[in-house]
């Protein structure tokens, strides 16, 4: 679940990092009246978006006089605001952050993320803040600065100095950053963040840290922990596929193809859409129903897949193991005749009762197109996206 910067910079403040001041609006004139309790003569005003690349498309904006703070937050809100991560038509702006500005000295990168292979929690930094960090590793990787959090410890105070020292800081900053970092993994632990990330993390010209930036993710699966960082999501900010496809239990992910996948098990989905993409097909999704796949929840996959207008083809991919196949079947053949199918649809199924799952599909009078393995499926939907096509 990803959190707005202002929710994350609250979280910040909780566990004693530092943060510029800012108010969060929902209004011009609230951004007005924000500006005037905040004092001083210039203002940063920031489209609150859960995507990267604000600056660049616009969404951050410096200005000079309460009355330009008020124009530019009525420019933002209820806008769209589009960046290279989130593609068209954008996120819609609701609130905005508007945040004293700070003399800055040096930009630092800082962030905190579960590294899956070496099972431990990683800090990277580096003194190269406020640019893409995926461009300053593949430029120069001897840039970026790690330390591997052992979880039977937790962080060290050397591993503190050894980042402090390699990001060029010194005296009380040193002491300062030890703080800072340490804070960043009581929040990292205690609220089972999967992701945190300052960027910048900036030095101010008289010395002291500050967190400019701000992303948070919290681990779904531990969300039943935290009632009240639930209860921070902002559902304007999802997809509406996914967002549904959630409520009914389905992990779904929108792509950019016209050959749905149904399947399930998320190591079956991806060898899927990795087949079909083989075979000269794009997939549109990522639809994994879990291994019960009930009827109902079948149903409500197709609704899903048939509410994206790109859609050409339906591959339905389905192991029964959990589930017998011939259950399976007539979950399929309930679903399509409930929805009202028009696409083409291909099935393959494995497992237990696959003969009489099979045999169900033949029999049922639809036109369900069966698939002998994952190959055959594999062509089969792929001819039927292109014919559907021309």
């Amino acid at each position: 679940m990803h959190l707005h910067e202002y929710q994350a910079k609250q979280l910040f403040s909780q566990y004693g990092i530092p943060v510029p001041e800012a108010r969060m609006v929902e209004s011009g004139q609230e951004a007005a009246a924000a500006a005037k309790s905040l004092g001083g003569e210039r203002w940063v005003v920031k489209a609150q978006v859960h995507a990267g690349g604000r600056g660049k498309a616009g969404g951050v904006q410096l200005v000079d006089s309460v009355n330009a703070v008020e124009k530019a937050a009525n420019g933002l809100l209820g806008s769209r605001l589009m960046t290279k991560q989130t593609g068209s038509p954008g996120l819609p702006i609701h609130r905005l952050l508007i945040e004293s500005t700070v003399a800055i000295e040096r930009e630092l990168y800082l962030s905190m993320l579960v590294d899956r292979s070496r099972e431990r929690v990683m800090v990277m930094a580096s003194a190269s803040g406020g640019m893409d960090i995926e461009a300053v590793a593949e430029r120069d990787p001897d840039a970026i600065l790690t330390e591997a959090i052992h979880p039977s410890v937790g962080l060290q105070a050397y591993q503190c100095r050894n980042l402090a020292f390699g990001l060029g800081l010194g005296g009380d900053q040193i002491k300062a950053f030890t703080r800072l970092l340490t804070g960043l993994y009581q929040l990292f632990d205690q609220k089972d963040a999967s992701l945190i990330e300052i960027n910048p993390l900036v030095v101010t010209d008289v010395g002291e840290l500050l967190a400019l930036d701000g992303k948070l993710d919290i681990d779904d699966n531990a969300l039943y922990r935290h009632a009240d960082i639930s209860e921070l999501r902002d559902p304007s900010q999802e997809d509406d596929k996914e967002r549904s496809a959630s409520e009914h239990g389905l992990n779904y992910i929108t792509l950019d193809g016209d050959i749905a996948c149904m399947v399930n098990g998320a190591g079956l989905a991806m060898a899927t859409m990795d087949l079909i993409k083989l075979h000269g097909g794009e997939p549109a999704n990522f639809l994994d129903v879990g291994g019960g796949a009930t009827a109902d929840r079948v149903a409500e996959a197709f609704k899903l897949i048939l509410s994206d207008t790109k859609v050409r083809a339906i591959l339905v991919n389905i192991f029964g193991g959990i589930v017998r196949c011939d259950l399976i079947a007539e979950g399929i053949i309930q679903a399509v005749q409930e929805v009202g199918v028009g696409l083409p649809v291909v099935v393959r199924l494995e497992g237990t009762n696959v003969d009489k799952g099979k045999a169900l599909l033949a029999e049922s009078g639809l036109s369900i197109i069966t698939a002998q393995g994952l190959t055959d499926a594999a062509d089969k939907v792929v001819l039927a996206a292109r014919e559907a096509g021309a």
